[in-house]
């Protein structure tokens, strides 16, 4: 069974893939898909050491304090009610929220001293998902790092080069992030947006412009052929560039046996499922294995869409939490990050997968060492910590080190820039083609951690 918006595997026998693909393109913009694979063959990076990534992004700044930078030997109205544990890591401790990655500490390593250049969520989540802050303050943001994996390896295969696993357009109260794809390059460097719920569903929002197709209704040639001419007919308009494109990604995909393997969840064990844990973000996790081993090239999965903890009517439980700090990290984000990451970690090395993809986990910035008198924590970009693994990512290790209470770095701060450096040089990207493309100029990647 297939719904609007839903992936399903099914039949597609109706259509043959070479008629879909004839009819597809028969409409404006394929001088579009045709430069960017003449750039990705003009630009192909050399190989690296990771043939994927996945970034976790934790949308809304987890604390560092109460996560895996604890203080216990601090006053209580900075290292807070949670007590610590040992870990596999010689004198590394986290909170006792993450016993499952405390286990597995040997799988990766910690940077603790990460540093971002502002404190409002869309403005430094868009200065750390790219890099650099926009050329204008809040805008003319250059292109995620996905979006630069993207343009180098862009026609790879059936399925788009960078997906975005995600409940929507990533947000706060005050707006939508800018710098959450090509920026600069333009929405054909956008990620492909793919939605996951906790009950394994995989939806295609691209496909929810088209009011009244059903993908069931694929099989039928002639109205799919009848749609094509309506994407045709608005084309003509520049503002439907970027929404025909991801109309024919979306259509590429449900006819792609490829694609259905990849984004069909429902052909992993119960087990496995269990094992990342029923919810939204561990489902996505799960999601990104799959794409992992479909060979997409970069994985971005957004924990949430809102950074706010409570959004209105809405409960997206981001990691902003200004208010009920240590009860939403106890009951909620604790619990589902130390398994869905303890999860991923552990099948993509059971699988071999671990040493060819990077996973990183981190969000825009830390949180005040300092409780609030609401009992939450406010944002912190000053020193904050992210966590690495695969693709010759040394394990077991932590770079960099904060001050006693959280405050402050006591090591070089590792800026966006380094991370993004740090990523993009394990696909296979050098300082020398990041000048050509003129991306993150006087950027160091993190050589502590190779």
């Amino acid at each position: 069974m297939i719904e609007v918006g839903s992936f399903r595997a099914q039949s597609h026998a109706g259509i043959s893939r070479r008629a879909f693909v004839q009819a597809a393109f028969a409409v404006p913009f394929l001088s579009t898909a045709n430069a960017a694979r003449a750039v990705a063959a003009a630009e192909a990076p050399a190989s690296g050491a990771a043939k994927s990534v996945i970034l976790l992004w934790l949308w809304g700044g987890p604390s560092h304090v109460d996560t895996f930078d604890p203080k216990p030997a601090a006053p209580v109205e900075i290292r807070g009610p949670f007590s610590t544990i040992a870990t596999r890591t010689t004198g590394v401790r986290f909170t006792e929220l993450f016993p499952g990655l405390a286990a597995r500490s040997h799988l990766f390593s910690l940077v603790r001293s990460n540093r971002n250049l502002s404190n409002e969520h869309c403005l430094a989540g868009s200065i750390a998902l790219t890099g650099a802050p926009g050329d204008n303050g809040d805008d003319g943001y250059g292109p995620n790092m996905g979006s630069v994996v993207q343009r180098l390896h862009a026609g790879r295969n059936d399925l788009p080069p960078f997906v975005a696993v995600t409940q929507g357009r990533l947000g706060s109260a005050l707006g939508v992030m800018k710098g959450y794809g090509g920026g600069k390059w333009g929405q054909a460097y956008d990620p492909f947006d793919v939605t996951c719920r906790d009950t394994s569903e995989v939806e295609l929002p691209a496909l929810r412009l088209l009011d009244g197709l059903g993908t069931d209704r694929l099989n039928d040639r002639q109205e799919l052929l009848g749609h094509l001419d309506r994407v045709e007919r608005l084309a003509e308009h520049a503002s439907y560039a970027g929404w025909n494109l991801n109309f024919r990604r979306a259509y590429r995909l449900l006819t792609s046996p490829e694609g259905k393997r990849a984004f069909d969840l429902s052909r992993e064990s119960a087990q496995t499922q269990g094992a990342y844990g029923r919810t939204i973000f561990g489902q996505s996790c799960l999601l990104a294995r799959r794409l992992v081993e479909a060979n997409v090239p970069y994985i971005q999965v957004n924990w949430s869409k809102w950074v706010e903890s409570i959004f209105g009517a809405q409960t997206d439980f981001g990691w902003d939490t200004h208010r009920l700090n240590f009860e939403f990290l106890a009951d909620h984000h604790g619990p589902i990050l130390d398994r869905a990451v303890s999860a991923l970690l552990d099948d993509l090395d059971q699988r071999g997968l671990l040493k060819s993809t990077l996973v990183v986990a981190l969000g825009e910035f830390g949180r005040t060492p300092k409780i609030s008198k609401d009992g939450g924590r406010d944002h912190w970009p000053q020193c904050y910590c992210s966590l690495w693994a695969g693709a010759g990512i040394q394990p077991g290790r932590v770079v960099g080190a904060s001050d006693e209470r959280g405050y402050e770095p006591t090591t070089a701060a590792i800026n966006p820039d380094s991370v993004a450096a740090t990523i993009l040089r394990q696909t296979g990207v050098t300082t020398e083609r990041l000048a050509e493309l003129r991306l993150l100029p006087n950027s160091h990647v993190i050589e502590d951690l190779l």
